[in-house]
């Protein structure tokens, strides 16, 4: 597990944090010169530059502004992308696209190497946050598990909903061969120094069985 401090968010479909994500990001964030959001949507350039002002509104409205904001998608450089996480204070890796997407974006600007060693916290949101594990599946696009960027063991379902049927069924799948954490909107984990926080629903899903998280299963994960 990575060092530092990461956090896996669900969703925001109000967009806003909730009083206990954003109590947990004002400990967490004492240095806010830059913050830089990695989409999953590499040409839509207008929605990233959209949805790049738009949450780092929801930092601002909780008092949480940084001195810069950008997102890194197709038009950036490598050595510009590279740059900008070293320097970041914070990273951000938005959804609201194909997981593989963000992934091959993280490769062709060379980025890697550079989340693996900065010193910034680093979020994740919907696809961004699945990407973080070690393992990840993206069932909108197939049931094949594929290598993520390693940060964490915790393999996620986002936008949890038992009246999505179809959404369900997928999770339920994809715990045939993997415990999966199914994770409401507005949920969080918070990891730091291996000890790991719950905020919101989340269920832990192992062959097919849905249950809601425990600290046993928190306990467990932490080893």
């Amino acid at each position: 597990m990575r060092k530092g401090f990461l956090a896996l968010f669900s969703g925001f479909p109000e967009h806003h944090f909730s009083k206990e994500i954003a109590e947990r990001l004002r400990t967490e964030l004492p240095e806010r010169k830059s913050i830089v959001f990695i989409t999953a949507c590499p040409l839509n350039y207008d929605q990233n530059d959209d949805d790049c002002d738009g949450m780092y509104e929801m930092f601002a409205e909780q008092g949480l502004p940084f001195e810069k904001h950008c997102v890194i998608d197709k038009r950036t450089e490598p050595e510009m992308a590279k740059e900008l996480v070293q320097n970041a204070d914070c990273i951000f890796l938005m959804g609201g696209g194909a997981c593989e997407d963000q992934l091959n974006l993280i490769r062709e600007k060379g980025c890697y190497e550079a989340l693996i060693d900065c010193h910034a916290a680093i979020f994740g949101v919907s696809a961004g946050s699945m990407n973080m594990a070690r393992k990840t599946v993206d069932f909108s696009e197939s049931m094949e598990a594929f290598d993520g960027l390693g940060f964490t063991n915790i393999t996620v379902s986002c936008h949890h909903d038992p009246e999505d049927t179809w959404r369900y069924e997928k999770t339920l799948r994809m715990s045939e061969n993997r415990t999966v954490y199914a994770m409401e909107d507005m949920s969080a984990f918070f990891i730091k120094g291996g000890h790991i926080d719950v905020v919101g629903t989340i269920y832990r899903v192992k062959d097919r069985k849905l249950q809601a998280l425990t600290e046993e299963d928190i306990k467990e994960l932490e080893q």
